[in-house]
């Protein structure tokens, strides 16, 4: 596997984190990305930076795609399944850890697979400042053989990486991930800002509660610690962002017939942070939507 080059498109927040961690572990590693700052992150880190999805394909035997939106997916793969290898005796298998619609993952699959590439669903569940702790979770679907190939590479990355079942069936697991990340998200901002106005110090609760067996969760203890200090920057995930994942997960709730009532009434606690000039910060600053309803005065900006 340390002779195979691994190829990454999308180098934000959770691609650059992945590219570096391979490049650590001694991986060769090639990527793409239309930014020029996360080229230059790849290139510090000690790997190559290419001008295109269609040159990293040429390059890579593995691929990792890690983006935004359908559109960037749609125009990745098509330039990656339009890419000429030349002889190579493997075809290419990209691992898509975005989270996106399954329908679009399905037709872009579909896509690649005329072009004799193999595509994996393999969201992950998990910030990039949890990549160090080994605490990801990947969801990995689609045909168990090509599953086996790309494991030394997941391996890197964390040790729950389940083999959850066939195409899709990952982003389903992810869908339940977020969708429970959401709740707590908002559950946690409500629990602060209730102690603070029952006067109460935030970082004596957030100590108490956060690690607490029965009560403490990882999200706690990630977004409760920036509740407590009302600093939501650098962002683990961006609302703008998350406001894509709400979305996906509220289509798919929709589709199945299945009411996600609490889910439901968090959306306009993350909509009301976008109208707020919160969209850069992190998730965890539903907790000041929920302290400026409570009345709770906004933290003067320095």
């Amino acid at each position: 596997m340390a002779k195979q080059m691994i190829g990454i498109v999308g180098l934000g927040i959770m691609g650059g984190a992945m590219a570096e961690a391979l490049l650590a572990a001694g991986h060769k590693v090639v990527g793409f990305d239309v930014a020029p700052a996360a080229k230059a992150r790849l290139r510090k880190a000690g790997g190559r930076a290419l001008g295109s999805a269609a040159a990293m394909a040429q390059n890579a035997d593995i691929v990792i795609t890690s983006l935004p939106s359908v559109a960037a997916l749609d125009d990745v793969i098509t330039k990656i399944a339009g890419a000429k290898r030349g002889n190579r005796k493997e075809g290419l298998v990209v691992i898509e850890m975005s989270t996106l619609p399954i329908a679009d993952k399905e037709r872009t699959r579909a896509m690649l697979a005329k072009a004799k590439g193999v595509m994996l669903d393999c969201p992950i569940s998990g910030t990039a400042a949890r990549l160090s702790e080994r605490t990801w979770s990947i969801y990995v679907s689609g045909p168990t053989a090509a599953c086996e190939r790309v494991d030394p590479v997941l391996a890197v990355f964390t040790d729950l990486r389940p083999y959850v079942g066939s195409f899709g069936d990952g982003t389903k697991m992810k869908f339940i991930a977020n969708h429970l990340v959401a709740i707590y998200n908002v559950a946690y901002g409500e629990t602060m800002t209730f102690a603070r106005k029952m006067g109460l110090n935030a970082k004596r609760v957030y100590d108490l509660m956060a690690n607490s067996p029965v009560l403490g969760t990882g999200v706690f203890k990630l977004r409760g610690a920036q509740m407590v200090k009302r600093q939501y920057t650098p962002a683990t995930m961006k609302i703008d962002i998350w406001q894509k994942d709400m979305q996906v997960i509220g289509d798919m709730a929709k589709a199945v017939n299945c009411p996600v009532p609490l889910f439901t009434a968090c959306v306009p606690i993350y909509t009301t942070a976008m109208a707020m000039g919160l969209a850069k910060q992190d998730t965890a600053a539903a907790c000041e939507v929920i302290g400026a309803m409570a009345g709770v005065r906004a933290k003067k900006k320095r």
